[in-house]
């Protein structure tokens, strides 16, 4: 039996989010749909995690066993080819029978993207969220530093988040802008429901001057989501990457 990790790109606007749901069609499903076409049978896929409704990624791992011996190539050229415009297979590797795609990451990096004018842009309507206002930088940049090292995250989690605790490790959190583009990139060990959007939107809310910077230390020390910021839209969000130990890999296709 094989276990292969595949990296997979999609926009995630046309879907229910990663995981199979009933109320839509999902990246999870489609994937294995047009790996059966390959496989001649239906396998279960399991990804580092789950993206909402309207999320995407830039690399998002998934795995799944098989007893096929076809080469690794086919799992990416040829599955490809069964997959629509808006997901496609990056790459594909031979892992460790015991790989964990959800528990063994060491670190995920998220990308929020603000469109800041007054103007709407149509190109990129679907990937970024857009705000009319003029944003602070510094402030929110001060704002960020306050999310790094282990905290209580409750004030940044959904309502329907089902995490067992709310504590979570963030490594960094850096505000970079280019033209209108400000991207707001996050870095951790784990996330919890809606964790990146919400602390999106607080940041978002100290450059409109709503919040004083130190906001966001209130809100770590003393939890409470009515007191943080709005949840932003999730078309802003990107999943750009997820580490693991170097060991996981033992054949990549060329």
């Amino acid at each position: 039996m094989r276990t292969i990790k595949l990296i997979i790109q999609y926009d995630g606007t046309n879907y229910c989010g990663w995981q199979e749901q009933t109320n839509g069609i999902s990246i999870q499903e489609t994937v294995e749909l047009a790996l059966a076409k390959i496989l001649g049978k239906r396998v279960r896929v399991q990804s580092s995690g789950r993206t909402d409704a309207g999320v995407h990624a830039v690399a998002m791992p998934a795995v799944f066993r098989t007893e096929s011996t076809i080469p690794l190539k086919a799992f990416v050229d040829g599955v490809n080819t069964h997959l629509p415009q808006d997901i496609a297979i990056q790459s594909a590797e031979e892992v460790p029978a015991d790989f964990r795609a959800i528990g063994g990451a060491r670190a995920k990096t998220y990308r929020y993207t603000i469109y800041n004018s007054p103007i709407r842009s149509p190109l990129n309507c679907r990937t970024s969220w857009q705000v009319r206002d003029t944003l602070d930088l510094q402030a929110m940049r001060q704002a960020a530093d306050y999310f790094v090292g282990e905290h209580d995250f409750a004030a940044f989690r959904g309502a329907n988040c089902s995490a067992v605790t709310s504590h979570r490790r963030i490594d960094a959190v850096l505000i970079n802008q280019q033209g209108a583009f400000i991207t707001i990139d996050v870095t951790g060990g784990g996330f919890l429901k809606y964790m990146v959007r919400i602390m999106a939107g607080t940041l978002v809310d100290v450059g409109r001057g709503r919040f004083a910077p130190e906001h966001v230390a209130t809100l770590l020390a003393e939890p409470d989501r009515q007191r943080s910021g709005v949840t932003a839209p999730p078309q802003g969000l990107c999943l750009l990457q997820v580490v693991y130990p170097d060991k996981s890999v033992m054949q990549k296709t060329e």
